[in-house]
């Protein structure tokens, strides 16, 4: 997948693509469905497929405040290229992009300087300054000659509820692995790179890879049946998220943990790929390292036909 950064300089090879807005946090089954119409309307036209997405959420700014993000960039970005888009503009979302005119935002940027023909809208996207861009607009563009403008008029429901970003946080943060997965469309999964950790693992005969999730939401505390992705393979995994009660002066923050039977080579400062399966229990402090060592064993067997 092409990367496009803050410049906006698109290469000659992506030609006149179609396009997509949005911030596409989650990439969950509701944006699936736009990207799936995306790609179609491309096909149809001979043409690339593009997304014009943000650097951070853009509620951060909008709204003040911390915002937890279901998907970083970088996994929004591996998300979209699982999923056949061919190039992705990532844009800078601060205060200069947020004062944009809707029309200016078209006009300037998607077709002057990424030379976009077509739009194409989810159902409830808007953009621009003051969210004030629509469909309404994008037609009236149209008319204009401008470009094309096409909208995915296809809300995604799970469980007899609109798929909403907001709805699957909750979900998440609740622990409800199998509601947010039906609106995801996939397992609860996060993406971190992999950072040295104090290596207790290691000395139990059980070395672990600890991650830095750059702000992506995870499951509450507790030890989890899974699989992590290391280059193109998903293999079996146990997943620990807590603060490590068993030794001596805990951390104040949750770490997460990926235990990954039979990785034998290094993999720091790789990206990894985590996918949770199910809750095995909660976190516990153990009296002695050989009690802690003995319910590792017991939650790797219980990884028996994860991932197959």
């Amino acid at each position: 997948m092409i990367r496009i950064g803050p410049e906006l300089r698109a290469p000659r090879s992506l030609g006149r693509p179609v396009a997509t807005i949005g911030a596409f946090d989650g990439v969950h089954k509701g944006h699936q469905r736009v990207l799936a119409d995306l790609k179609r309307w491309a096909g149809t036209l001979g043409a690339r497929s593009l997304v014009v997405t943000f650097d951070r959420l853009p509620r951060k700014l909008t709204r003040g405040g911390a915002v937890p993000c279901i998907t970083s960039l970088e996994h929004r970005l591996v998300l979209f290229e699982r999923l056949g888009v061919d190039a992705c503009a990532v844009l800078p979302f601060d205060r200069r992009l947020r004062r944009i005119p809707a029309r200016e935002f078209v006009t300037g940027i998607l077709c002057e300087k990424l030379r976009v023909r077509g739009v194409l809208l989810g159902y409830n996207c808007r953009f621009g300054r003051d969210a004030e861009g629509d469909y309404a607009l994008l037609k009236q563009l149209e008319r204009e000659g401008v470009c094309v403008a096409r909208r995915s008029a296809r809300p995604a429901r799970a469980g007899g509820k609109p798929v909403s970003s907001s709805a699957i946080r909750e979900a998440i943060e609740a622990g409800d692995l199998r509601a947010a997965g039906k609106m995801l469309g996939r397992p609860v999964s996060i993406l971190g790179t992999v950072i040295r950790g104090e290596g207790r693992g290691g000395r139990l005969g059980f070395p672990t890879a600890n991650l830095d999730l750059h702000h992506e939401l995870h499951p509450p505390s507790g030890v989890y049946a899974g699989t992590a992705r290391i280059g193109r393979r998903w293999r079996p995994a146990v997943i620990s998220i807590g603060r490590k009660l068993t030794f001596p002066r805990p951390p104040r923050k949750d770490v997460v943990e990926v235990l990954i039977p039979g990785l034998s080579r290094s993999i720091y400062g790789r990206d990894v790929e985590v996918r949770f399966t199910r809750r095995l229990r909660d976190q516990e402090k153990f009296a002695s390292a050989e009690a802690l060592q003995k319910q590792i064993r017991e939650d790797l067997a219980a990884l028996k036909g994860v991932g197959k």
